[in-house]
């Protein structure tokens, strides 16, 4: 089996590199625990483990080739995206409502940060499920990584060898790459958890990242 490993490296680790929506799952779950951060990390990367299969069982050709299968994905995908959003935005303002004279919604003080970031998962194994879910829904639901082992990943595979078997052993070294990556970015969020367990910045952060989940989902709305 030949492929072009080098090129291939380069390519998917510039693709890690660009923030998206796995990004913003992953930084947003490891603010709240790195156990939750790490689950959403393996969450995306079953979710690509997905559209791996699909595409060496060609199941990502036909849905890239019929626009009623490919649009429904892709609308599926947004509304998920606006969901997270609306959920985080949400969240924020009700900490504000909570937040009493002196005291954040957190129990803290203002000038003393609350003991540890606001969570909504409960016990570990809540939380490590609603990460999971989180993150291999947001994953499964974006064309783009399909397309990405349809059109992308063929470009490095040799044709004397068997396609199948050059696709499996790409996909899965795409899998490992991006555990690697994402299990460094919740290191370096995990370190800024207390930072983001202060109010105002908590509030801002949710705020933002909310916003944001909800722009691109409406950006891949529009665009279907």
């Amino acid at each position: 089996m030949s492929v072009n490993l080098v090129g291939f490296l380069g390519v998917v680790i510039g693709a890690y590199l660009v923030p998206g929506p796995d990004f913003l799952v992953v930084v947003r779950s490891a603010a709240e625990h790195s156990a939750k951060g790490r689950a959403a990390a393996l969450g995306a990367q079953s979710g690509l483990c997905v559209h791996m299969l699909a595409a060496a069982l060609g199941l990502s050709l036909i849905a890239a080739r019929s626009p009623v299968v490919y649009d429904a994905i892709k609308l599926l995908g947004a509304a998920y995206l606006v969901y997270l959003g609306v959920r985080a935005v949400l969240a924020a303002r009700r900490a504000v409502r909570q937040r009493h004279p002196g005291r954040d919604a957190t129990g803290g003080t203002k000038d003393t940060p609350a003991p540890r970031a606001v969570t909504g998962d409960g016990s570990a194994g809540a939380r490590w499920r609603s990460g999971f879910t989180q993150g291999f829904l947001t994953n499964v639901l974006n064309p783009k990584a399909a397309l990405f082992f349809l059109s992308v990943l063929p470009q490095f595979v040799h044709g004397a060898g068997s396609t199948t078997r050059q696709i499996f052993f790409l996909g899965i070294l795409d899998v490992l790459i991006g555990v690697a990556y994402w299990f460094a970015l919740v290191a370096v969020a995990a370190r800024l958890r207390a930072l983001l367990a202060r109010p105002k910045i908590r509030h801002r952060w949710e705020l933002t990242t909310g916003w944001l989940f909800i722009g691109i989902g409406i950006g891949l709305a529009a665009a279907s």
